[in-house]
Parts: C-alpha cells; sequence; structure tokens
C-alpha cells in the first residue's frame, strides 16, 4: 500500500489551478479561476478554482473537492489509481509499505523491461518489415511503445543483471516455472504491446507471433496486477479523447487500435483476447460515451457482437455496432487509404437492440414454422430483459422481422402492469438494496457473509444466491441492477439496514420460539436469552455475526 506519509508530502506539491487546468480550460476571475464544469450539461462557466483555498466548487451542480477528489471524478479512479496518477503527473516518487508496514520501494520491472522490448525492436530486421507492411508509422511505434521480446534466456539474463529476482518476475506474470521447475520468460520472440492500467500504469504485454506458432497472440496471465476482464487495450491513451468526444470504440485487436489512432480515430481501444464482460462495463462507461462496437465479420465476430449487445443494451448503454466485411479489419482499412469509410460506418452503427433482435432472428431457418416459434422466444426472453418501455418499443421490430402479426407478440398490458405493481408490493426492498449494493460494490460481500445468511431471505433468496455464485447476467440479476427504485448504499448505510435486517429476522425468530410448543422449558428459555443478547447488541447499533438458531 502507499505510505501515508508519502501521500501527504505528495499533497502539499500539488497545485490545484495546474490539476484542474491539465483536463479544462481555466479563465482567471480576480483572484480565482473559472471554467465550464465537466460535471454537468454546464452552458456557462460555473466551476470556481480557489488557488488560495486548493479547492473548487461547482456552483450550478455542487461538485467540489481538492485536485484528488477532482482527478476522482474526472477520471473515475479509485484513490490509490487517483494518487499513483498524479504522482506520475508531478513527477513525484510515491513510496510503498508491505502489509506488515515495512516500507517498499515501488518496483520499475515492467517499466525496464519494457524498455529492453524496444531496444530489440530497433536490432530485428524482420519485425520492422512486418510493421513497415502492416504500415505502422514510426510515430506510433513510439507512441503504443512497441518491442520485440527476444529469446527467453535472454530476457532471464537481463532481468538478474538488473537485480530483480525470478520470483518477483513470476509475480507480475512475465516470467514462469516449468515443470522441471526452472523459471522461463513468457514472451519469447515476439512483437511486444504493452499493457496499461487507465491510471497509466503498466501491468501486463500482450505478444504476437511473426513465426508459425500456434498461438498467434498472448497475453499476461491473471496476475494481482492484471485482470484482462477489467482493462481495455490503449484505454490510458484513448479516454482524454472518449471524455472529449463522448464516444468510443471498442475493437477487438491491437493493431486495430493502433492503426485507428494512426488515422485519427483516438478514441480507439481493444479487449485483451476475451469478449466483453460485465466488469469491463465500470470502465467502459466512464464518462457516459456513445459506445461503438467494432467487431470482424466472421462469424466469430458476429457471435461476440451480439453478445456484446445483448449485454450492453441490458445496461441502457447507448451506441451500436459496426461490421466489417470482406475480410477486412479497421487495420487493414486505415492502410488502404479508407478512412472516410470508416469515419461514415462509426457514424452510423446499427442500435444494439436491433443488431440483437436482427442476430438472434437469423440463427433460425424462418421457413420452418417451430423454428420460427423458437426465435420468437429467444428474442421475447432477450426483450424481457430491457426496459419496459423499450420491450414495447421493438416489438414491431420483431414482428416485423419474423413477418407475423405484431399482436402474437406479448407484451404487458395495463392490467398485467397493475399485476406487476401489485407483485412488487410483496417483494423486500431491503433485500433487494443488500443486493444491489453487492452487485456494486463487490468487496462488501464479506461484510454481508459474517452476520446474515441465505436463510435469512424471506423473498430474494434465489437471487442472493445467484449473486454468492457469481451469475450476475442472470436475468433476475439484471432486473435488480436496472430497477432505479433500489438504492445503492454506502458501506455505512449498508452496515445500517443490515442491523434493521437482523433485527426484524431475530425479533421475528424471538416470537417463534416464545409461541413454540415442542421444545423443553429450559431449551426455550435458553434459546430466548441468546436470541435476546443479540437483539440488544444491534440496539446498540453493532453487527452480530451468524449463527444458525438451530446449533444454539
Amino acid at each position: 500500500m502507499i505510505e501515508k506519509s508519502s501521500i501527504e508530502t505528495l499533497k502539499q506539491r500539488l497545485d490545484i489551478v495546474e490539476v484542474v487546468g491539465s483536463y479544462v480550460e481555466l479563465k482567471k476571475n480576480g483572484a480565482n479561476y473559472k471554467c465550464i464544469c465537466p460535471f454537468h450539461n454546464d452552458t456557462t462557466p460555473s466551476l470556481v478554482v480557489s488557488p488560495s483555498k486548493q479547492i473548487y466548487h461547482c456552483f450550478a451542480c455542487g461538485a467540489g473537492g481538492d485536485s484528488i477528489k477532482f482527478v476522482m471524478e474526472y477520471e473515475k479512479l479509485s484513490y490509490p489509481e487517483t494518487i499513483e496518477k498524479l504522482a506520475r503527473m508531478s513527477n513525484f516518487s510515491l513510496s510503498y509499505t508491505t502489509n506488515d508496514g515495512v516500507k517498499k520501494e515501488e518496483s520499475k520491472l515492467m517499466e525496464t523491461l519494457n524498455l529492453f522490448y524496444i531496444k530489440h525492436l530497433d536490432t530485428h530486421l524482420h519485425v520492422n518489415e512486418y510493421l513497415h507492411q502492416r504500415g505502422i508509422s514510426e510515430a506510433s511505434r513510439e507512441k503504443f511503445e512497441l518491442g520485440y521480446a527476444p529469446s527467453s534466456q535472454m530476457t532471464l539474463d537481463f532481468l538478474r543483471s538488473h537485480g530483480y529476482m525470478m520470483s518477483e518476475a513470476i509475480e507480475y506474470g512475465v516470467a514462469g516455472l516449468g515443470e522441471s521447475g526452472g523459471a522461463y520468460a513468457r514472451f519469447i520472440e515476439r512483437l511486444s504491446f504493452p499493457i496499461y492500467s487507465p491510471s497509466g500504469k503498466l501491468v501486463g504485454f500482450g505478444g504476437r507471433t511473426l513465426s508459425n506458432h500456434p498461438a498467434k497472440y498472448v497475453n499476461s496471465p491473471q496476475t494481482k496486477y492484471f485482470n484482462k476482464s477489467q482493462l481495455l487495450y490503449g484505454y490510458h491513451l484513448a479516454k482524454e479523447h472518449i471524455f472529449k468526444r463522448h464516444s468510443i470504440i471498442i475493437t477487438e485487436g491491437y493493431l486495430d487500435v493502433i492503426m485507428l489512432h494512426q488515422a485519427g480515430f483516438s478514441h480507439a481501444v481493444a479487449t485483451l483476447g476475451t469478449a466483453l464482460t460485465q466488469e469491463h462495463v465500470p470502465l467502459i462507461t466512464r464518462g457516459d460515451p456513445e459506445v461503438i462496437v467494432a467487431y470482424d465479420g466472421d462469424m466469430a465476430g458476429v457471435n461476440a457482437a451480439l453478445k456484446a449487445s445483448m449485454l450492453l443494451s441490458q445496461h441502457g448503454i447507448k451506441g451500436g455496432v459496426v461490421l466489417f466485411g470482406g475480410g477486412m479489419d479497421p487495420a487493414d482499412m486505415v492502410q488502404n487509404g479508407m478512412s472516410v469509410e470508416l469515419e461514415r460506418l462509426f457514424h452510423t452503427p446499427q442500435p444494439f437492440i436491433e443488431f440483437a433482435i436482427e442476430r438472434i432472428v437469423k440463427k433460425y431457418p424462418l421457413h420452418d414454422p417451430l423454428a420460427k416459434q423458437s426465435a420468437l422466444n429467444e428474442a421475447m426472453l432477450y426483450l424481457k430483459t430491457l426496459p419496459q418501455a423499450l420491450q414495447e418499443s421493438y416489438t414491431g421490430l420483431l414482428s416485423s422481422t419474423l413477418n407475423i402479426n405484431q399482436n402474437l407478440i406479448k407484451v404487458k398490458t395495463h392490467t398485467q402492469k397493475r399485476l406487476d405493481k401489485k407483485e412488487r408490493s410483496f417483494e423486500d426492498m431491503l433485500e433487494l438494496t443488500i443486493i444491489k449494493t453487492i452487485l456494486n460494490e463487490p468487496s462488501l460481500i464479506d461484510t454481508v457473509l459474517d452476520t446474515i445468511d441465505i436463510a435469512m431471505f424471506k423473498t430474494h433468496g434465489e437471487e442472493f444466491s445467484l449473486l454468492l455464485h457469481n451469475q450476475f447476467e442472470h436475468p433476475k440479476l439484471r432486473r435488480i441492477v436496472m430497477w432505479d427504485d433500489i438504492k445503492v448504499y454506502t458501506e455505512s448505510e449498508l452496515i445500517a439496514s443490515m442491523i434493521g435486517f437482523l433485527h426484524s429476522y431475530y425479533f421475528e425468530a424471538f416470537q417463534t420460539i416464545k409461541s413454540a410448543k415442542h421444545l423443553s422449558y429450559e431449551k426455550k428459555q435458553f434459546l430466548i436469552r441468546k436470541i435476546q443478547e443479540k437483539l440488544h447488541t444491534l440496539k446498540k447499533g453493532e453487527l452480530v455475526p451468524y449463527e444458525s438458531i438451530s446449533t444454539f
């Protein structure tokens, strides 16, 4: 973790005018500075920056704080990510401590190895020839820090000569252990692509073989620094352009990103050899951009685009899909001088819901009535995961795509809506709030599990079970995520709600035991005392550990 004294020293060095001014244009206004507020749809300068107080405040939306708060809110970073970002901006070296408080210097292994790869790119003509053939400019090579990973032995010798232990190289995912116990470099004779976190920290590498190796691309393995399902290649370079353009292009490959940036599409990023997942959503939605999924038009690309469309539309994310045909990808189009055509495609993507309905239906031979019914069933199952207004809006498209009467597509009538409202009145909003809060902040799960068991959920035990089994894309959990009436609590609010939840549970258990006729007097008195102790603790505002009443 970052040493507290180091953070305090950094804070003293920060100048809020420089920090805010690096993101938005500031204009002098007396002793202060003013600008258009980036945290709401501002039309006149409402945000004031005070150099004397080292704070900012928006008089329209109420946003405010210090330099750290500004960067956290603007870039949607965590606190540690923000501190590291500001340290790099200020050319300040942070100090770190281990879990036991021992001071630890920040490792430069990844940065050192990256420079080693970059240096080796110049000495391998066949790699430079490949980059030239793909149309990658010298400026792009420098911008994306392309390199070349040589033989395993050369890489290991380099790391050892610079004082790095093999255990550290393995921890960062750039080395591994073979069956015999010997170390080996994970990237061998490959074009290297450094992969950065959103805050700009080097966390892994991608590697492309230029030989006939069966694995065309490889990425760093999962480590505590590298999770490919939470990262997007090129995001650290694209994010400012994404925020300014309110648009993000998501492609499938490293070279697609590099060539799109080279052609001026600097808001392009790529997934790291994996499909879009639930874990990508928080990063993709930073700045509330329109999302353009730009994939190859082959079967794999279409299937990946369908899954992405369903995922993003279920989260209410605006945008659409662009598919590339004729064996072309974005990198090929840039190389062939088709930037104008790319601009047109990116301005006219097929909306996610339209694409999803069309592709679901295309999976079935519609000349077969049974297949047509199956297509209808699958499409309706998808539509039911969307908000009610969207369900009703797209029944016409579904009926025309299937060439059936729209009346055959069942949507909820006013009577059914009244029934739904009645059903919702029986739903336990406290249980739903606990579930949604954990979905939004998974780190709080241990706090809940220490005190609450699934058996305590009267109404939404199934949803809680789905949560515990990581079934995040299940429709019942998606419904909770999309239901705006369910609040997401802070940790303190969650604890307060859990105290109420537990008090209700134990009080009901207390009443049940008091009236139980099958228990002996001694057993009944024992259980009553145990539950009264828990109720007393809860009344003091303290949580109580979970114990099954049957084990008392």
